[in-house]
């Protein structure tokens, strides 16, 4: 059974089918062939690895927490983009400093905040309780949780919370729309608009741009009752962390 698990471990890296197919064996083996997939980590590339932390995280076993740890530091930035959403999704708290660590690399290495590597390491912070966005009271009091059972601001409010957030010295990055129709979300394609920040300039001029930018897509925008928004955003320690 090891030499067979050892297999499917490197056929994670082979084409699609045989990928997809060694995936769904690794699910089912679960807890038992966590070991194996550890031990074979290194010698993937960036597909399989990628598959491998899939299987990481359907199969939930704490054990992969070190293995996860090792790929913040990989070459590839999605492989640590997905290593750090999957420590977050396993709870492994012991990879709160790795995560600080990664998300310094990233402002070091001068990744815009709004790619989608950062944006997925502040998650994983923020889900293990060692991020906490900043939330003025008015944008929380227009928050609402949709018949979808997630939370986000009917696009009514869009152009109100923009203003809060922006009066509050926050950096609106980007928004998000869905629809909700018989209790289920589907996404709803926003405003075209490619815009983007010089990331050198002061953060009061970043957060006004933003604000600008933000209320021209709000023109732009779909509304309706049945229409949501998620704007993401960050604060100044975000983009100027204390070490």
């Amino acid at each position: 059974m090891t030499s067979h698990i050892e297999r499917l471990v490197q056929q994670l890296d082979g084409d699609a089918g045989a990928s997809y197919d060694a995936r769904a064996e690794l699910i089912w083996l679960g807890s038992a062939a966590i070991p194996a997939i550890i031990d074979g980590l290194p010698s993937l590339g960036g597909f399989g690895q990628l598959t491998a932390i899939e299987v990481f995280e359907e199969v939930g076993d704490a054990r992969c927490g070190p293995a996860l740890i090792g790929l913040l530091d990989s070459d590839n930035p999605t492989v640590r983009e997905w290593a750090a959403i999957a420590l977050a999704g396993l709870e492994i708290d012991d990879a709160i400093e790795h995560l600080r660590r990664a998300y310094h690399a990233c402002l070091e290495r001068a990744t815009p905040p709004d790619w989608t590597e950062p944006d997925g390491i502040r998650w994983a912070l923020t889900e293990l309780g060692a991020r906490s966005p900043v939330v003025p009271s008015l944008t929380n009091r227009l928050r609402t949780d949709t018949p979808a059972d997630s939370s986000g601001w009917p696009s009514a409010h869009y152009t109100a919370t923009i203003n809060d957030l922006a009066d509050h010295a926050q950096l609106i990055l980007y928004s998000q729309f869905w629809r909700v129709d018989a209790g289920r979300t589907y996404c709803v394609s926003g405003p075209s608009l490619d815009w983007q920040l010089d990331w050198r300039a002061p953060w009061e001029h970043l957060v006004e741009e933003a604000r600008a930018w933000s209320l021209l897509e709000a023109t732009e925008a779909p509304v309706g009752e049945d229409i949501f928004v998620a704007p993401t955003w960050i604060d100044r320690t975000d983009l100027y962390p204390e070490r």
